[in-house]
C-alpha cells in the first residue's frame, strides 16, 4: 500500500462538471492499493495517518496531527501510485490490485478514518477526476507499507 499526503488548507473532486467532495483545512490522501495489500496494510497507513504530526504548533514546529487540528481529510484513490517506469516510455500499472480488491481496502481506510472522529470525504473511485489540491507549505509525505 502506497499513500502521498499532502498537507492542505483546502481541496476538492470534480466529477463530471460537478464538485463531489470538498474540505478545508487537513489531509489530501492519495491512495494506491497493490497486489497482497489487505487489512493489516490498511489499519497500519490509517492509524498513522491520523497522527501524523505534520501541522505546526504555536511556536511554529510541526508536532500537531490532523486530529490535533481538528482538520478534515480527502481520500482520493490513485492505482498509479504503481506505476513502473524502469522500462521504455510507457508506465506499466501491474502491480497495481485490480479493482475488485482495492475498492473494498479503500472504503476500509476511510472508515478507519472516520472511526478516529476524522471527518473524510472521498473522491470516486475508478472516475476521471479533477483533483484540485491547495499544498499547505508545501507539505508532502509518502507513507507505505
Amino acid at each position: 500500500m502506497r499513500i502521498l499526503i499532502q498537507r492542505v488548507s483546502k481541496a476538492s473532486v470534480t466529477v463530471d462538471d460537478k464538485v463531489v467532495s470538498q474540505i478545508g483545512k487537513g489531509l489530501v490522501v492519495l491512495l494506491g492499493i497493490g497486489h497482497g495489500d489487505g487489512n493489516e496494510q490498511v489499519a497500519f497507513l490509517a492509524e498513522k495517518t491520523a497522527n501524523l504530526r505534520i501541522f505546526e504548533d504555536d511556536q511554529g514546529k510541526t508536532n500537531l496531527s490532523v486530529l490535533d487540528v481538528k482538520g478534515e481529510v480527502l481520500v482520493v484513490s490513485q492505482f498509479t501510485l504503481y506505476a513502473d517506469t524502469r522500462k521504455g516510455r510507457r508506465p506499466s500499472f501491474i502491480d497495481a490490485a485490480l479493482p475488485d480488491i482495492a475498492e473494498p481496502l479503500v472504503r476500509r481506510f476511510v472508515e478507519l478514518l472516520g472511526a478516529h472522529g476524522i471527518p473524510t470525504q472521498t473522491g470516486k473511485f475508478g472516475a476521471h477526476m479533477l483533483v484540485e489540491i491547495h499544498n499547505d507549505g508545501p507539505v508532502t509525505i509518502w507513507l507505505e507499507k
